[in-house]
């Protein structure tokens, strides 16, 4: 009986396309699989980059925006608004001749601003007096330097009525500071409060026993928008 077999020449042609052709679906496999691969790579590093921008915002901010002022400080130089644009700064509301809540208030904004330098966070201070007949910029920059305050990024601003202030105070900080005509002690707010480089206030804290670790992880939010 007579069996054909084919050329060695068309078996070897054979074997190699056909190798070929398993090698290229192979290969087209390969090619699908590191392509669905990288795309889901891809995909999981664009989430978590989302979620990490998503994070890195305040937490229920207020968005109480501050309006235009123009005030003096412990320097006699005018300091206004337009002068902290581009900056984020906290603020407080203070007087020299405080006897309670003023002292702890200015004793943890002293702390505060030492730890933010440690941090190397540029932030600036101002310190609104809510008795502005008797702290001239004098009485004020002594009164700051007894806490061992840093001026150079801290103004302690009066130059206006009490009338002023007390507006001031409750339209764009929603809180008091008041000096009644017959008492030597003014009313105000103990709060701290961080304001954004558009002067917006973003949040405020208990100034008598600040969450330090918070105010700093907040300005740093800030400070890097």
């Amino acid at each position: 009986m007579f069996t054909h077999i084919p050329p060695v020449k068309h078996l070897f042609e054979s074997s190699i396309s056909t190798t070929l052709m398993e090698n290229k679906t192979s290969y087209r496999k390969r090619g699908r699989g590191t392509l669905k691969k990288n795309v889901w790579l891809f995909s999981l590093l664009l989430l978590s980059l989302i979620l990490t921008g998503c994070g890195q915002s305040i937490k229920d901010p207020l968005n109480w925006e501050v309006e235009d002022f123009t005030f003096t400080n412990q320097e006699n130089e005018q300091v206004g608004l337009a002068d902290l644009q581009g900056e984020v700064w906290l603020a407080d509301f203070v007087f020299t001749n405080c006897t309670t809540v003023c002292l702890p208030m200015m004793a943890n904004m002293t702390d505060l601003q030492a730890q933010l330098k440690q941090e190397g966070l540029n932030v600036k201070i101002v310190s609104f007096t809510a008795d502005p007949a008797f702290d001239t910029p004098e009485v004020l920059k002594s009164y700051a330097e007894n806490y061992g305050a840093d001026l150079s990024s801290w103004h302690l601003l009066t130059g206006y009525s009490s009338e002023t202030i007390d507006q001031f105070a409750m339209e764009n900080f929603r809180t008091i500071a008041r000096k009644p005509e017959d008492q030597d002690q003014a009313m105000h707010g103990t709060s701290f409060f961080l304001v954004d480089k558009n002067g917006v206030v973003m949040k405020y804290y208990d100034g008598l026993k600040p969450p330090v670790d918070d105010i700093i992880s907040d300005i740093k939010i800030l400070v890097e928008e």
